[in-house]
């Protein structure tokens, strides 16, 4: 019988079965899509994204990120990362390097579906097939979440994400974050020629047309081309409990809510850690505690300054708040980019 199906092969997927690997746990993972898998996402690896893949043998191509900056207009404030760089790394870039590693670690992958999961008490069986522990790595709309009834309601304010690529030459080692009243957009060195430029907002419109509400921007790429737009969303998720018997929900599909600090493959990476941790000490449900301790820092500061900026006349206070608090603001941005 296997110790472990990962369902889900993204990212933080793909890092929950390394970890059982190394940890000598039989370990599988089912996979709907094939190839190489692209998504859309600011494609900056925090700080501590970046330690643990690099503990993990994952090799990082891409390009260094020192820090944040937000700007509006004429205001600017920037805080750099105090705990090791971060790095901007195309999705694909990344999906490919840590396929290899898990394919290296003599994990396989099978392209198909998790359609049942059967609780039979001292394992599961998932599509027929025994299993002592299924981890739910599959996503923002996990099906392995609406299965096992633990999807939760979300009230209100909807948020969405697109995101493209732009050639040219990234003119700075932060992540520039742009506010306007409809959004923000993150500018994200991923490459010595290449930029991705990520819109969050709550108006379902063209990524070219948002763009436009962020003059800066927008002068910066007059007359390029955008790539390989990618869509996501509603960004806002729910799940009752993260862990149902012998399964444990990771990444997205334990809840998700919103991209606005750019922390979603660091923490992810970290609740594959804890989750591998409670499977090996024969108490899954101890994942649960480990869950919150891990994401309670990044819920406070995004839902507070989601709260916050709901309000448009505020939103366009963020950026000279930031500039005048030049201390806070560089507080806030270490608290989430510092190693779980």
């Amino acid at each position: 019988m296997r110790d472990l199906l990962v369902a889900g092969g993204g990212p933080v997927g793909l890092a929950t079965a390394l970890y059982a690997a190394r940890a000598g746990l039989d370990v599988g993972i089912v996979e709907p899509r094939d190839g190489v898998i692209d998504k859309a996402c600011g494609e900056g690896l925090m700080p501590g994204a970046v330690a643990a893949l690099t503990e993990l043998g994952v090799p990082l191509v891409g390009h260094p990120i020192t820090g944040i900056r937000y700007v509006d207009g004429a205001h600017r404030a920037e805080a750099t990362f105090r705990h090791g760089p971060g790095r901007g790394v195309r999705r694909t870039t990344l999906h490919l390097a840590l396929s290899s590693a898990v394919r290296a670690a003599g994990v396989k992958t099978e392209q198909r579906t998790v359609r049942e999961v059967e609780d039979r008490g001292d394992h599961l069986l998932v599509d027929g097939e025994p299993t002592r522990h299924l981890v739910a790595a599959d996503g923002l709309h996990s099906p392995v979440r609406r299965m096992l009834g633990l999807d939760a309601p979300v009230a209100g304010h909807r948020r969405y994400g697109q995101r493209c690529h732009v050639s040219m030459a990234p003119w700075s080692s932060l992540v520039e974050v742009h506010w306007a009243t409809s959004g923000e957009a993150y500018v994200t060195p991923v490459g010595e020629d290449r930029v991705g430029i990520a819109v969050l907002s709550d108006e379902r419109r063209q990524l070219a047309d948002l763009v436009g509400d962020f003059p800066v921007l927008a002068d910066r790429l007059a007359g390029r081309t955008v790539e390989q737009v990618r869509g996501a969303g509603p960004l806002r998720q729910r799940a009752r409990r993260r862990v149902a018997g012998r399964v444990l929900l990771v990444g997205d599909a334990s809840g998700y809510v919103d991209a606005l600090t750019g922390e979603g493959i660091a923490l992810g990476v970290a609740q594959a850690r804890a989750a591998i941790g409670a499977v090996l000490a024969g108490r899954p449900q101890a994942y649960e505690l480990a869950w919150r301790r891990l994401g309670w820092r990044h819920d406070l500061l995004t839902q507070g300054l989601l709260t916050a900026t709901r309000h448009r006349a505020l939103r366009t206070r963020v950026v000279p708040a930031a500039a005048r608090m030049p201390g806070v603001f560089g507080l806030a941005v270490n608290q989430l980019a510092r190693p779980a």
